[in-house]
């Protein structure tokens, strides 16, 4: 039994909420509940003896952490660091700089700690203290003596995404830091780089393969394949260089979204739960209705008198200096290929054009544009799956992607030998806030928590079912 989740997006609290360890109580029990299914075949009862679970990327998320901002351990985060600060330290900054790899490691203790009840959940599911199954008494039938249960340990195997990148790279100092996640969530992988591509979708591309032999394995019996699918993402990968170099993206996430509130801190007078409110936006859904988010958060803040002296005007403001000092970042300048029309020149230009606007301009945009768009914004990668070197020599019949939070079941092929081919995305664990579909205009958020999984099934386990996909929300 196979189970493949992606994009738990688990945060350090500096930002937007983490999904919280109910999501984890909630799929441990559906877990044992599938592996006691799982044990039943044409009606005979055999327990299973193997519980995989690939988590495909974006699991915790150093990205999201304002701890990025302040020198090593400043509790008081009294001074942002800047470009040119000796002790200027940015997820963009050189890797071999002494100075990342102890950041790192604080991000990331900071992110175990905070999701410590979750982190606790997953070792008792390693050490198989959540799981026991019925023994067999070998003609096909249960022994239910409390006795001789069976006890399932379940095996983690973590690969990477463009959230936790920096798991893949290379070096004891961080090793350091993978052995401490390793231990503190239970993981089947060793200290070395957690992979990322198990197979290059072109022989062209300059990085080497990531070896994993107990994920191949995983791949070949259940005849699945699966990457995080930032590769596709030209925002949040860079092809030129590969999985260990920062992207756009990171950048942008934490110089403008991180920073935002962040910078509302320093305004005389700003009220924590205006902090509060605003450092939940890189939980919006649409993303495209992130500027209606925040100025419906403004409006409701100064409707209940909560703004104080601060008006749409100021924040506004901050929010455009943000977005300047972000361009003129070295590394996005850098990144800024002459000659070209690239990604930094789009920004540029999605930023000038917003300067000039104010947020209620940019709301009626916005509206606009989400009434042309009705599928959320979200694109599928499913054509790119139709592109997988395992999808075309038919060693997988399953191609899975996480990355856009959008969970999909989409045929790809049919044939008579093989069956079926399927792409799959497993969608995300998070929380939300999603625009109120009735009357976008009054701006009206709902928050709840998502979670998506996808199990597969070997041939002799769940009565030759070959997979299933669960999806589901709560509040």
């Amino acid at each position: 039994m196979l189970v493949i989740v992606s994009d738990l997006h688990l945060g350090d609290g500096t930002t937007a909420d983490s999904i919280p360890a109910s999501a984890f109580n909630l799929f441990a029990k559906r877990l044992r509940q599938d592996a006691r299914f799982a044990s039943i075949r044409d009606g005979k009862y055999h327990p299973i003896v193997e519980l995989d679970i690939i988590l495909l990327g974006d699991i915790l998320d150093p990205i999201h952490s304002t701890r990025w901002f302040y020198p090593m351990g400043d509790q008081t985060h009294t001074r942002m660091t800047k470009p040119g600060d000796p002790d200027y330290i940015r997820p963009w900054s050189d890797s071999n700089d002494p100075k990342y790899a102890p950041k790192l490691l604080e991000v990331t203790r900071a992110i175990l700690e905070e999701n410590k009840e979750a982190m606790e959940i997953m070792r008792k599911l390693a050490n198989g203290e959540f799981i026991e199954l019925d023994s067999s008494d070998g003609s096909g039938s249960r022994e239910r003596d409390n006795q001789k249960k069976i006890p399932l340990k379940v095996r983690f195997h973590y690969m990477v995404g463009n959230h936790d990148w920096y798991y893949h790279l290379k070096g004891e100092a961080f090793d350091q830091i993978r052995r401490e996640i390793i231990e503190a969530m239970g993981l089947s992988n060793p200290s070395s780089p957690f992979p990322f591509d198990l197979r290059k979708v072109d022989p062209k591309l300059p990085w080497n393969p990531d070896d994993s032999p107990d994920i191949e394995r995983l791949f070949r019996v259940y005849k699945v394949f699966g990457r995080h699918g930032d590769i596709y993402d030209s925002f949040n990968f860079d092809r030129e260089k590969g999985r260990d170099h920062p992207t756009l993206g990171d950048a942008f996430a934490m110089e403008v979204l991180n920073k935002y509130p962040e910078e509302l801190k320093r305004i005389p007078g700003v009220d924590v739960k205006v902090l509060k409110q605003l450092s939940q936006l890189t939980n919006v859904r649409p993303a495209l209705a992130t500027p209606l988010w925040i100025s419906g958060q403004i409006r409701s803040l100064a409707m209940r008198n909560e703004l104080k002296d601060l008006n749409q005007e100021q924040l506004k403001k901050v929010w455009d200096q943000l977005a300047d000092e972000f361009l003129e970042l070295d590394f996005v300048r850098e990144k800024d290929k002459s000659f070209q029309l690239d990604a930094v020149d789009t920004l540029e230009a999605v930023i000038k054009i917003s300067k000039l606007l104010s947020f209620e301009a940019i709301d009626t945009l916005t509206l606009r544009l989400q009434g042309k768009n009705k599928s959320d914004g979200d694109r599928s990668f499913a054509k790119y799956a139709l592109q997988e070197p395992s999808f075309l020599d038919n060693s997988a019949r399953y191609i899975i992607y996480g990355h856009t939070h959008h969970h999909e079941t989409i045929p790809l092929d049919y044939d008579d030998i093989g069956g079926n081919q399927i792409y799959f995305n497993s969608g995300t664990w998070h929380t939300y806030f999603d625009l109120a579909r009735k009357n976008p205009t009054e701006k009206k958020f709902i928050p709840y928590k998502a979670l998506t999984y996808i199990t597969f099934y070997k041939d002799n386990e769940h009565d030759e079912r070959n997979f299933e996909t669960w999806s589901g929300a709560y509040a």
